[in-house]
C-alpha cells in the first residue's frame, strides 16, 4: 500500500512539473505555414485582373455590330383563324373609340 502512495506522489510530482503555464497551442490543417495576408493579397490582385479582363471583353463585344437580317416573308400559314375569338376581332383588351 506504502509503495502504490508512493507511485501516485511521484506521478502527480513528474505531471505536475511537466506541465507548462501556458495551454498548448492546437495546430490545424489550414495551419500548415501559409502567410494568410500573402494569400490575400495574391487573391485580391487576381480579382482585380479579373474583373479588368471581363470589362475589357465586355466593351470589345458591345462595340462590335451584329448582323441585321432582312424580315422573313409572312407565312400565310402562320396566322390561320378559321372562327372568330368570342370577343371580337379587335382583341380582348382593346377597344374602338367611335
Amino acid at each position: 500500500m506504502a509503495t502504490a502512495l508512493a507511485r501516485s506522489a511521484l506521478r502527480t510530482v513528474l505531471r505536475g512539473s511537466s506541465r507548462s503555464s501556458a495551454a498548448p497551442k492546437r495546430s490545424f490543417s489550414s495551419s500548415a505555414g501559409h502567410d494568410d495576408a500573402h494569400e490575400t493579397a495574391k487573391w485580391e490582385k487576381i480579382t482585380y485582373v479579373g474583373i479588368a479582363t471581363c470589362t475589357i471583353l465586355a466593351f470589345y463585344n458591345l462595340s462590335k455590330g451584329h448582323p441585321h437580317y432582312d424580315e422573313p416573308p409572312s407565312y400565310s400559314y402562320l396566322h390561320i383563324r378559321n372562327k372568330e375569338f368570342p370577343w371580337g376581332p379587335d382583341g380582348l383588351f382593346e377597344t374602338k373609340h367611335h
